[in-house]
């Protein structure tokens, strides 16, 4: 039976943002070529803030008490709670560092200030200090029920989650609806900025035949893997170079998780132990689903996409299920 890694340490690394910084609002403002009213419904949803990161932080404290260092990676910002947080951290033996921008995008200072998550992903393998072994987590996707190492990496080797998929190109009836789209005269797009491109775009760098779509849960990544990766080309410099976000880029995670893929040095899970919310109408199906994650063993994790977008009585019943959650010995 494989065994986890028990004496190796391992950290955790968080990339995030206040969308709600007047300062950084007039810094992406300065630098996009359209201006963004950050007051409308549609970029609320992209850049708001309810104090996820918070709730990131906490649930990697109690539920993951493993980790050595959580680095929080952000342009010259720290939450209002950072403090208490640290404290918090450090109750439990675990040090919670701020890392900026500036820290990672060393040598490369050009290419700052950057809005593109896909660029500052491809710099997190360079935070000082960081171990072998760490996981990435997004700020809207949290812990929630006990994990031990084994939950993430097995004989040193990482777990990936996501479903086997032939890319795009490959598939007969994508390939065929595109022809039709053709044949009448409507508009096919064929390099769609989008997650799954990315992804693809990734695999495709670290050659594997298909590809992982990944579910929205903690990535396991080797740094070594990342270094000898870039060890001998220019593909990283090429990436980071876009401060916002461009089609012919890779996301760090998913190239990652197919580099081990194709160097056989990884365990699949088909299973994303994953509660996911992204549409929050109707309360009675949130509790339910919420009820199902506490009688489902199984799951570890919860993503609670665009929260601020859910109305009051459902964002505080979310909000104090957490509250309870974190709070409760499990």
């Amino acid at each position: 039976m494989a065994k986890s890694i028990t004496n190796t340490q391992v950290d955790a690394v968080i990339t995030w943002v206040d969308g709600n910084d007047e300062n950084w609002q007039e810094k992406i403002n300065t630098y996009s070529e359209s201006k963004i009213n950050f007051s409308s419904k549609k970029h609320l949803k992209r850049y708001n803030s309810i104090g996820e990161i918070d709730i990131a932080i906490k649930s990697i404290i109690k539920f993951a008490s493993f980790v050595t260092n959580i680095f929080l990676v952000t342009d010259n910002q720290s939450p209002e709670s950072f403090n208490s947080l640290k404290k918090l951290a450090e109750s439990k033996n675990i040090n919670l560092e701020l890392v900026d921008h500036k820290v990672i995008f060393r040598e490369y200072e050009e290419h700052l200030p950057c809005f593109n998550s896909c660029s500052i992903g491809s710099m997190l393998f360079r935070i000082p200090g960081l171990s072998e072994h760490f996981i990435i987590f997004n700020d809207d996707t949290f812990i929630m029920r006990q994990t031990t190492v084994g939950d993430f990496f097995i004989n040193k080797q990482p777990i990936i989650r996501g479903q086997w998929q032939d890319f795009n190109e490959n598939r007969t009836i994508r390939t065929f609806y595109h022809k039709l789209l053709s044949f009448f005269g409507k508009p096919v797009i064929k390099n769609k900025i989008s997650f799954k491109k990315f992804q693809q775009n990734s695999a495709k760098l670290a050659k594997t035949d298909k590809y992982v779509r990944r579910f929205h849960t903690p990535v396991c990544v080797r740094k070594s893997t990342l270094q000898n990766f870039f060890k001998n080309n220019d593909l990283l410099k090429e990436n980071i170079k876009h401060r916002f976000r461009d089609g012919n880029q890779f996301i760090i995670s998913s190239l990652s998780e197919h580099l081990e893929i194709k160097n056989n040095t990884f365990h699949y899970r088909n299973n994303s132990q994953l509660t996911y919310f992204r549409s929050y109408k109707k309360l009675w199906l949130t509790k339910l689903k919420l009820k199902w994650f506490e009688q489902n063993k199984n799951k570890l994790f919860i993503t609670f996409q665009s929260l601020d977008m859910s109305n009051n009585k459902t964002l505080a019943y979310i909000l104090k299920w957490i509250e309870k959650r974190i709070g409760d010995k499990q």
